[in-house]
């Protein structure tokens, strides 16, 4: 039985009371089950969109998608998709359905549906409705297609996408024939939208299993990412690396915490090694310059995604710096801070962890070592509140200009005293930055 909230069970009853079927449906039932707080409570229904208006006629309503059956009701200040029973026939380009018909027959309505965690229902008193064998699959942590999966994929080829990420976030493997069908039908994804493809991504990429699944279905993610195929098998001929190029990264992507930012920026760090790969005579692999080629790479793909300009940005400078290995010292990491902030430097080092910990374990003791005493180092600057970009200096511009300077003077000046003081050179200190300003006048 499964508790279901108040505000749905007086929709529900609304529509039972009016002659017709109600069902809390699909994900709020599937988490339910897993013990977890569902987002919020979808319901299906008999009622037509029409009958669906008239029952909830003295209710706040919103036409959100009515020309497919959705009506968006709320009660208690809590919104609800409510949705009729429904078919679907012929879909326009793998994505959406062409012709939809409404219908009163609860069992065809969930055929519908993709996987069949995603297509168990419930009463308002909890009890389960289960056509397809969701809870048995849930039991058994299984992802697997209602009907067949080649026809589920040819429909709507993000439900290859959704498969997978279902199988990372929840940890589950995916069933045979549906793994199967994903990957014969994995070009499908190519009629999908760019910021469809990238909101399943990062979904995807915070799962709790999303190393299996990036290296057991890596043809899928090179069917939206063809630039990462290199990568797979990439032998790297080197004693700090124990596996091959797209291993490496897909470990490391599990290594750090589920922030979409700092794991896109491990998906991405080593994608440009395969071109910028050199051997020496005895076969030992360098990747000189990686860094660089790699955000460029990463770039062009978030081009594709329409990602948010300050989301690149982001993941483009964890994915420079990443194999920027300052030594361990206070002027250094001052100097990192003042280029970037105090948060960027420690997702910088959660990055070069994660990289660290998906190597061999040649020195990998030393290394980790070493960022353990740089985050030591960053919070001691940071607790101090330490004088890090021009707003922090004890001077300012006005103070250049009554001392005589004008123009660039000024702004050079500034950089100068920042600089000193970064480097623990000069006290920041409002006498004695004037003091050094006017001398450098003279």
């Amino acid at each position: 039985m499964i508790a279901v909230p108040e505000y749905a069970v007086k929709a529900m009853d609304m529509l039972e009371k009016a002659g017709y079927e109600a069902y809390c449906v699909g994900g709020c039932v599937r988490d339910s089950l897993l013990g977890k707080e569902p987002d919020d409570w979808d319901i299906c229904t008999s009622a037509t969109p029409d009958e669906m208006k008239r029952v909830f006629a003295d209710c706040r309503t919103i036409e959100t998608g009515i020309k497919h059956g959705t009506l968006t009701v709320i009660i208690d200040r809590n919104p609800m998709e409510i949705t009729t029973f429904r078919t679907e026939r012929e879909y326009s380009l793998h994505r959406r359905p062409i012709d939809v018909s409404f219908i009163r027959d609860l069992t065809g309505d969930l055929s519908r549906r993709d996987l069949t965690i995603n297509a168990m229902c419930c009463s308002k008193k909890g009890a389960i409705v289960d056509k397809f064998g969701g809870e048995a699959d849930i039991s058994a942590k299984l992802i697997r297609c209602v009907g067949d999966p080649v026809q589920r994929f040819e429909e709507d080829a993000l439900r290859i996408l959704r498969a997978l990420r279902f199988a990372s976030v929840l940890g589950f493997e995916i069933e045979e024939k549906t793994a199967a069908a994903l990957i014969e039908k994995r070009q499908l994804l190519e009629y999908i939208s760019g910021e469809r493809i990238y909101s399943e991504l990062k979904k995807l990429l915070c799962g709790k299993n999303v190393t299996r699944v990036l290296i057991d279905y890596k043809e899928v993610f090179a069917a939206i990412m063809p630039e990462i195929e290199p990568c797979f098998g990439f032998d790297q001929h080197n004693h700090h690396h124990c596996y091959d190029v797209w291993e490496h990264i897909a470990v490391s992507v599990g290594n750090c915490r589920p922030d979409p930012r700092i794991r896109l920026a491990m998906l991405f760090h080593d994608i440009g090694k395969p071109a910028m790969a050199r051997f020496d005579e005895d076969g030992t692999g360098h990747f000189k310059g990686h860094p660089i080629k790699s955000a460029e790479m990463l770039t062009e793909i978030f081009d594709r995604f329409r990602s948010d300009n300050a989301t690149i940005t982001y993941v483009r400078n964890l994915v420079v710096e990443h194999d920027n290995r300052i030594p361990v010292a206070r002027k250094n990491v001052k100097r990192f801070m003042a280029k970037h902030d105090y948060d960027f430097f420690m997702d910088y080092l959660e990055v070069r962890r994660a990289d660290t910990i998906a190597q061999s374990d040649y020195m990998r003791a030393e290394k980790l070592a070493e960022l353990d005493q740089l985050a030591m180092i960053a919070i001691g600057i940071n607790s101090e509140n330490a004088c890090l970009k021009l707003t922090d200096l004890a001077v300012d511009g006005k103070d250049m200009i009554s001392l005589g300077m004008s123009g660039r003077q000024i702004g050079a000046m500034l950089q100068r005293l920042l600089d000193l003081v970064v480097d623990d050179k000069l006290e920041n200190d409002r006498k004695v930055l004037l003091e050094y300003a006017k001398e450098r006048l003279r």
